[in-house]
């Protein structure tokens, strides 16, 4: 059952140097039980894309298309219901939790806050129930007492995740959730976060940069490159067999323990993304890209399916069946 569902969702700021495409023309979907992973660059939309999906954006960005949870167009509905949906029907678990705590309050009582919000107990039952979700992150009961500077931050980042099971949302968007955390901590985030969709059935998406976590923890893996998705399908397969050169590159950069070969893989990609306010004509990848072909620079190629309905790639190279290994 699709749970959440972009159609042509496209967001621009609007600032000192005009406007600002962010996201242009998304279209993804997330069912009930599923993780999607979204990869890409810092500046490639990630994160846009995720605080469009309840409404978290500044007032200077214009935002078309369609999110649609559990089949409602939550870009179209009034604030009392959006304000309902909220922690109930989708939560946020942002990156750098002791930016994202008070650091005035304890953190019982922003665990708390949430169902108190939503009317669902009494200041008691909903203390009660903010020591039982502490616990139930790996954390002591006694924590709720706690304030944010006196947690690390593998203990902060749970307690986010904890606020955002608060009121047993449907969907869990985790944005660089395990960014700046230890790898051992890093590991015991993501068993909690995969452990969640396995018990519950929710549907999630994980913004990362590490590809290593998407690629072990996500069903499907969708990568952005200027503000579009120009790949996706199966997440061990994007990046293990890419079909478009910026999903190829990301892959070799990252090299594989033990793996001879990777010892050989370009370090990185050469050149920055685009300027979203000066985006190339044609194919925004082709500056940077060594397949590029002549069309690429005058036309813009569309994510279409290749090598079966479970992958595509907006790639002109991939379509015409080419390699795309740079």
């Amino acid at each position: 059952m699709t749970l959440l569902e972009f159609e042509d969702l496209r967001v621009t700021y609007t600032g000192s140097r005009g406007r600002i495409p962010a996201v242009r023309g998304v279209d993804l979907a997330v069912d009930a039980g599923e993780i999607l992973g979204i990869a890409g660059e810092s500046g490639c939309g990630k994160s846009t894309l995720a605080m469009a999906v309840l409404r978290l954006l500044p007032r200077s960005a214009e935002v078309t298309g369609r999110i649609l949870l559990d089949g409602e167009d939550l870009l179209t509905m009034g604030w009392g219901r959006l304000r309902a949906v909220r922690w109930t029907g989708a939560s946020i678990v942002f990156q750098g939790a002791m930016h994202s705590l008070n650091a005035v309050h304890r953190v019982g009582r922003q665990v708390a806050e949430p169902i108190l919000v939503h009317g669902e107990a009494s200041p008691a039952k909903a203390a009660a129930r903010a020591e039982e979700l502490l616990e139930r992150v790996g954390l002591p009961p006694s924590r709720a007492r706690s304030y944010p500077h006196e947690l690390s931050g593998g203990q902060r980042q749970r307690v986010m995740i904890a606020m955002a099971l608060a009121c047993d949302p449907d969907l869990i968007i985790a944005d660089e959730a395990t960014t700046a955390l230890d790898v051992m901590v890093q590991a015991q985030v993501l068993e909690l976060l995969t452990g969640l969709v396995a018990e519950r059935g929710v549907g999630m998406v994980m913004i990362s940069h590490d590809l290593s976590v998407l690629s072990a923890v996500c069903g499907t893996a969708a990568v952005m490159y200027a503000g579009r998705i120009v790949e996706r399908g199966p997440a061990h397969e994007v990046f293990a067999q890419a079909r478009h050169p910026y999903s190829a590159a990301l892959g070799a950069a990252f090299p594989v323990i033990g793996d001879p070969a990777s010892r050989g893989r370009p370090g990185g990609l050469a050149g920055d993304p685009p300027d979203p306010a000066r985006l190339p004509e044609g194919c925004s990848f082709r500056p940077r890209c060594a397949v590029a072909v002549e069309r690429c620079g005058s036309e813009s190629p569309e994510l279409v399916a290749v090598q079966g309905a479970e992958r595509s790639s907006a790639c002109f190279v991939a379509q015409e069946g080419g390699p795309v290994v740079l």
